[in-house]
């Protein structure tokens, strides 16, 4: 294998450029400028390959920040929905600025062994949706600009021109896997077209949806990692590609590990002297008894409390002096970036409560697989959130239920530390809004008004194929048996053509649709043209191109108006 002829000094000089670069990039505008890495740019540039590449991501990432940005001044918001097919994808660009790809739906719909919001669908499952509608969006960019480039300028005034290029946002789950796994899959987004992605900092392989547990997160350390080494992967590709950062602590449950002290506020010991949890449902197993019921009772005799609150439950009156010292000792020590830990906790109650005998053990409670328990406030994922805050550009905190409170302290207590943040906000299938205490009024203003008061400048319903797609499927199904073509014509065919059929209403189907004006000529305006003029080119010669772009005689057009639906 030849070595590269090239004298250190000419290395070096290369090497130092390539540094000196980077950090201006990262300087060269407000959407770098916000971001704060926990590595220098020599190190970034050491790991490139000396093969320099132009990602679209980057195009479709700035265009996704202005949109963002235009949002945030005008106090207005993005609304979109969750897709996985191109065809979809191509009618939104009408209503649409942006195209959420859900691992939900992907992991639906998208494998070969189907499963409901696991995350346990292969790690480049979602990444290859992207490119899937991404490469679709192109497709749909081309035919659109041949079309009307059939037309001379003067008439093409009044046809179709719709921006097809609507910038992907996606899931990226937990990361599937180590650090690697996450670098493999920010690649692979990156090279897919996305403009965003978006990682969690819940627990892999731990979703339970039927036993009535919530969900499990990882330290704080561990999800500022998975951030980290996704955005160090794409300044190595030198991308602009944004990075979404999702916490979904709200409403969790368990946490996986208690070595990072940041977490120890909320973890849940027991406060009274029982057998390890554990020990008590291998207990109920063996002996064939119901295991959810064994652990409500040991939930029940256990008296789970944080440290902070068996403090507060132990100390006596006599002692409330002492308490609110102890209280105002942890609240001192209490900073943006640390908290005490458990050890500091037990010195401090100690310190200032030298009499009072706290009983607290989080090992007790722990469950079979090992994961803590937890109970985590509005404060925790406010905590995660401003830590996490630096290593993207928006931040998503997802909710289990719409707690009118919790939207709002959440919101604004990240704004109070960063008041430009964009955020972003996710809807799940489930949400009682009235139930939760919401009028209607407010629940048809939330989108716009929570982007004024709170920066939610993207909102989206991941799993609107879920609901929606087959509610529209099982609509046209009931259409189709009861009304036959008939009803298709009327139904489907004639608005999506803009033909009026009369006397074709059929089998008491009724009529509902409204017949577009002019129609959309799709037969024509389907891609025919396109593929036509490829060959063309490639066949005909300079005088048929000039033909087929209209610039000749003999061209056949099609209709000049082509409405898209």
């Amino acid at each position: 294998m030849p070595e590269i002829q090239k004298s250190l000094d000419a290395e070096q000089a290369e090497f130092d450029k390539e540094v000196a670069g980077i950090e201006a990039w990262w300087s060269s505008s407000a959407k770098q400028r916000q971001l704060k890495r926990p590595y220098p740019a020599s190190r970034i540039a050491a790991l490139r390959s000396s093969i320099k590449q132009h990602y679209p991501s980057s195009d479709m990432a700035l265009k996704l920040w202005e949109q963002m940005n235009e949002h945030q001044k005008n106090g207005t918001c993005e609304l979109t929905f969750g897709c996985t097919d191109p065809l979809q994808a191509g009618v939104m660009a009408k209503h649409q600025q942006t195209i959420y790809v859900s691992g939900a739906l992907c992991g639906y719909s998208q494998v070969s062994q189907p499963g409901m919001d696991h995350a346990d669908y292969p790690w480049d499952t979602v990444p290859g949706v992207v490119n899937k509608v991404f490469r679709s969006q192109q497709w749909q960019d081309q035919r659109q600009r041949q079309f009307r480039f059939l037309y001379p300028k003067e008439e093409r005034e009044g046809l179709d021109n719709f921006d097809f290029l609507t910038p992907i946002v996606a899931d990226g789950d937990m990361g599937f896997g180590g650090l690697t796994h996450t670098m493999k899959m920010t690649r692979a987004f990156v090279e897919a077209g996305v403009a965003m992605f978006h990682l969690d900092d819940l627990a892999i392989g731990t979703k339970k949806f039927t036993t009535g547990e919530g969900r499990t997160v990882v330290p704080t350390s561990e999800y500022l990692s998975r951030l980290t080494v996704a955005r160090m992967q794409i300044d190595i590709m030198g991308a602009e590609t944004m990075l979404l950062c999702r916490c979904d602590t709200d409403h969790s449950s368990y946490i996986t590990s208690v070595t990072d002290s940041r977490d120890h506020a909320w973890i849940l010991g027991a406060t009274k002297p029982v057998e390890p949890l554990s020990k008590v449902l291998s207990q109920a197993m063996a002996e064939g008894k119901d295991v959810l019921s064994a652990q409500k009772e040991w939930l029940s005799s256990a008296d789970l409390k944080t440290f902070d609150d068996a403090v507060a439950a132990a100390a006596s009156d006599s002692s409330l002096d002492g308490l609110k010292a102890y209280q105002g000792a942890i609240k001192q020590a209490t900073t943006a970036t640390s908290t005490p830990s458990l050890t500091e906790r037990k010195a401090l109650a100690t310190q200032h409560l030298p009499d009072t005998n706290v009983l607290f053990n989080w090992d007790l409670p722990r469950t079979p697989e090992g994961s803590y328990r937890w109970a985590p406030t509005v404060e925790a994922v406010i905590s995660r959130a401003l830590l996490a805050s630096g290593l993207g550009e928006a931040t998503w905190a997802r909710m289990d239920y719409p707690v009118k409170s919790d939207i709002e302290d959440f919101h604004l207590g990240v704004r109070t530390v960063h008041p430009d943040r964009k955020f972003a906000f996710g809807y799940t299938g489930g949400y009682d809004w009235l139930k939760a205490g919401w009028t209607a009024d407010e629940v048809k203003e939330f989108p716009w008004e929570s982007s004024q008061k709170y920066g939610i400048v993207w909102h989206v319903q991941p799993i609107w194929a879920l609901q929606g797609q087959r509610r529209a499927t099982e609509d046209f199904s009931r259409l189709w048996q009861s009304g036959g073509i008939a009803a298709y014509m009327n139904e489907v065919q004639g608005p999506e053509l803009g033909i009026m059929y009369p006397g074709l209403e059929s089998r008491a189907v009724e009529t509902k649709s409204e017949i577009g004006e002019g129609g959309y000529a799709r037969l024509k305006f389907s891609g025919a043209y396109l593929a036509d003029a490829l060959l063309e080119t490639a066949t005909m010669g300079v005088d048929g191109v000039q033909k087929s772009l209209g610039m000749g005689e003999g061209v056949v057009r099609g209709p000049k108006t082509n409405r898209f639906g």
